[in-house]
């Protein structure tokens, strides 16, 4: 039988993970509490089907798929409905949260009786005919979710514990999101002390790959860093206050929350490194 899914919110990547749901037939449900038109018209878009939060519950599956600050209260504010419920759907956490914060909103998603999947995903939003979004799934119920492999996703089941997934996750997104993070740093510091042309040409020179790379993905995280704040301080916190690392990914998240009020402010930094890129 076609599962039924429910998919809260639809940002970017859930209305893309609605829609390749929706090209295989499947039901989606979503939740338009609190979202924008910009949301609405997303869900709309991918075929998703509005409803309040109790037939959500009504789901096979619930993927929660929200900004990583968010993720928790999330669970919070869903548990009396799943808990009042007669039926449980899988809960599946794919935010991008440290293996800390999973446990706690798996011990929030015990209290309501529904299996719970600690999951990450790893990729963009999915696009008609794309293979390259990947929902990474650990724990006990992982096996369940699984069965979506069938309808247009692809679901990697994980061995390990609970937070296998989340561990991942953040290991995978500390890497591409903390590199971008330093070439922008490096970029910016560039241009204050004057050397950004023959930065660029050395770069251009000896790391063409380099280049490529942050000329593709910096002028991409202006749009995102706003999210990307509270991910990086997962990571940051994935890493472990005993090891000076930690820093390198918290200082990381403080340069997304600067560039995040610039985009909506002045566009000072942006301008610089769209200038250094040559995107202006």
């Amino acid at each position: 039988m076609t599962p039924t899914v429910a998919i809260i919110a639809p940002g970017s990547m859930g209305a893309g993970i609605g829609q390749r749901l929706t090209e295989y037939k499947v039901t989606v449900l979503t939740s338009l509490a609190g979202r924008s038109e910009a949301s609405a018209k997303r869900a709309r878009e991918s075929g998703m089907r509005a409803v309040d939060d109790r037939a959500l519950a009504e789901a096979d599956f619930l993927l929660s798929i929200v900004p990583p600050g968010d993720a928790l209260a999330l669970a919070k504010r869903l548990a009396p409905v799943l808990t009042a419920a007669n039926k449980k759907p899988v809960y599946v956490e794919c935010n991008a949260v440290s293996p800390p914060t999973m446990l706690k909103i798996a011990d929030e998603i015990a209290t309501t009786g529904c299996p719970f999947v600690g999951a990450g995903i790893i990729g963009p939003p999915p696009r008609p005919g794309s293979s390259n979004t990947k929902i990474y799934a650990s724990g006990p119920a992982a096996k369940d979710l699984a069965a979506l492999n069938d309808y247009g996703l692809i679901v990697r089941v994980l061995g390990g514990p609970l937070t296998a997934a989340s561990a991942l996750k953040m290991s995978y997104a500390g890497i591409t999101k903390g590199f971008t993070a330093l070439g922008a740093a490096m970029m910016l510091a560039a241009t204050r002390g004057g050397s950004a042309e023959a930065l660029k040409a050395e770069l251009a020179e000896s790391r063409p790959d380099l280049l490529r790379y942050l000329s593709n993905q910096v002028p991409a995280m202006y749009s995102k860093a706003y999210r990307w704040v509270a991910e990086l301080d997962e990571i940051a916190s994935f890493v472990g206050d005993e090891h000076a690392e930690r820093e390198m990914l918290a200082a990381a998240a403080r340069l997304y929350e600067r560039l995040a009020e610039d985009l909506e402010g002045k566009k000072e930094e942006i301008g610089m490194l769209d200038r250094f890129l040559d995107k202006s």
